[in-house]
Formats: structure tokens, sequence, C-alpha cells
């Protein structure tokens, strides 16, 4: 179908004698958000780490646009337009803010051009500066650019969580991967969160989402699948899902 950007066809993953993951189906529309949901220990970050090649899938196959991705390296799935965030921020602690989201841009900025970049030509020097007003175009757009020249070691939590969700879409890509990016929020940092991803998928970037913070996920999210112990057990609508008895007894809880 010409609206799926990914395509996850009977995933398995087994560590030695545990199963993560268990014959798992998913599709992504293009330009939504679909996020997962479940309880810790469910296979959802193993599953994001096959899809982003960090794995390789112990039997099933993966697709972007149509293509099989399964197995290939990370850096060549990022190439092909994949971007990701981790549960815990990895930064540049010693670059500034700026800096970190520029790095963002190595995978198509300046391909070719290091001749004139050791030789300090004039268009490698325009090259730059257009970089550098796209990172800042990227900071404005998730609302930290008051904090570009500053140390990523300095930020607090929330913004180095901004941070690091500016640089994976300086990448420019298809598909954003993001791993519980509300995490340790508090409520305005959450709301804020929202509007930024709401922006980037305006942008036409397609947004796969695990999360913990139910609020987030029931306000944004287009579809929710659901894992449990490796397997998933639900999909559909946010309204669905949280109506659906199994994932109220696996999952959210009577108090949902």
């Amino acid at each position: 179908m010409n609206d799926i950007l990914l395509k996850v066809e009977g995933v398995s993953k087994y560590f030695g004698g545990l199963r993560a993951l268990n014959l798992v189906d998913m599709a992504v529309k293009k330009g939504s958000i679909t996020t997962v949901i479940g309880p810790n220990g469910a296979g959802k970050t193993s599953l994001l780490n096959i899809i982003s090649g960090t794995y390789g899938p112990t039997e099933g196959r993966v697709f972007l646009e149509g293509r099989r991705i399964d197995g290939l390296k990370p850096h060549v799935i990022a190439e092909m337009g994949v971007a990701r965030t981790f549960q815990l921020t990895k930064l540049f602690s010693e670059m500034t803010v700026l800096e970190n989201v520029m790095v963002g841009t190595h995978h198509w900025a300046r391909k070719g051009n290091f001749f004139r970049t050791v030789c300090n030509a004039p268009s490698a020097r325009r090259e730059e500066a257009e970089v550098r007003n796209y990172a800042m175009e990227i900071l404005k757009l998730t609302r930290i650019e008051e904090l570009a020249m500053q140390k990523a070691t300095n930020l607090p939590h929330g913004q180095q969580r901004l941070l690091e969700l500016s640089r994976a879409i300086a990448t420019k890509p298809k598909l954003l991967l993001l791993d519980e990016p509300a995490a340790g929020l508090n409520p305005t940092e959450e709301d804020r969160l929202q509007e930024v991803l709401m922006s980037i998928v305006r942008m036409g970037v397609t947004i796969y989402l695990i999360e913990h913070h139910m609020r987030l996920v029931m306000n944004i999210s287009d579809e929710v699948h659901v894992l449990d112990l490796g397997s998933k057990i639900a999909e559909g609508s946010p309204a669905q899902i949280g109506r659906n008895p199994a994932v109220v007894k696996a999952y959210l809880g009577k108090e949902y």
C-alpha cells in the first residue's frame, strides 16, 4: 500500500532462551503518529532496535517504503531516512546546543566537499553558514533557540530531551523513532513536547513513538499498538485502546 511507510511482518527476537518479541506485525502510515505502549519488558524497545538496525530479528521482516531493511547496519538505515532518540539522552555534552544540532546534518550536508572544506573555500563557508541557519530553524521549531550557545551539559533534563529531538530532526528523516521522549518531564514540559511533535508531523515527518505517559499518547496518536510479553495484544485508535478489556487488564488498570 502506498500510504504505508513502515511495515513489520512476523518479527520475533530471542536472546538465548528469552523471547523478547513473538511474531509481531505492524504497519505505520505516512504522516501519522503511531504509538507503542505496554508494560516494562513487553518488547517495545527491542522492536524499535530492530527497526533502527541495532538488532537483527530472529525471524520476520521489516520494510521501509517497500524496501526490506532488517539486517542492514544502523547508519545505512539512517541514511535511508530513519532517525531515532533513546530512553537516556545521548548528547555531545561539551558542544553547544547549536553544534549538537549541526552534527545531525552530517548525512546530507557538504557531501563530497572535503577538499573545499580543507582549503577553506568560500563555497564551503557558505555551506557551513547554511547549515548553521538550518540548525537554528530546527531550534526555533523545538522552542529552545535561546539556548543555542549554551553547552548541552548545562541544560536541564527537559531541554536536553528537546535538544536530542532537534538533532534527530536535523537529519531530515522520513521516519522519526522516539523512545519515551516524555520520560522525566513535568506536565508543562509534556505539553510543550506535544506541541513540538504535532509541528514535526505537519512538516511531513512520520513518528513512531514508545511512551508511558498516557495523556500524551491519547492526545497525539493516530493509532496505538499494545505489546505484552513480546506479543501484540491490541491495536486501534486511542479511544478503542482505552476501552479494550485486554489492554486495561494488562497495562492501563481499572483506574484508567
